[in-house]
């Protein structure tokens, strides 16, 4: 089992930067890859950006080349630098991980409870 809990989220200019934060714990030798998602009011949840197991990066395109993901060493939190902050970036940003499962072969995915984000002048 996997458990994930945000934070970080916040109130920020257009422009401004914000850092989102994922604890993760629990059995993490059996996650393959740990991204975030957003959900913005009205609309469906949304890839943002990914980081697997062997430290590949993807990003969805809105935000190639102003988010940036990343982990620290020990892969029990995982970052989101949010730089040059939209409008269209508000929204509930998810930390997920996608993680083998405990019986038999398979993958399973683990959610936290999401951090608002929003982003006013």
């Amino acid at each position: 089992q996997v458990q994930l809990v945000e934070s970080g989220g916040g109130l920020v200019q257009p422009g401004g930067s914000l850092r989102l934060s994922c604890a993760v714990s629990g059995s993490l030798s059996t996650v393959f890859n740990t991204g975030w998602y957003r959900q913005a009011p009205g609309k469906q949840r949304e890839f943002v950006a990914r980081v697997t197991n062997d430290d590949s990066t993807y990003y969805a395109d809105s935000v190639k080349g102003r988010f940036t993901i990343s982990r620290n060493n020990a892969k029990t939190t995982v970052y989101l630098q949010m730089n040059s902050l939209k409008l269209e970036d508000t929204g509930v940003y998810y930390c997920s991980a996608l993680a083998r499962r405990a019986s038999g072969s398979g993958v399973f995915d683990y959610w936290g409870q999401g951090t608002q984000v929003t982003v006013s002048s």
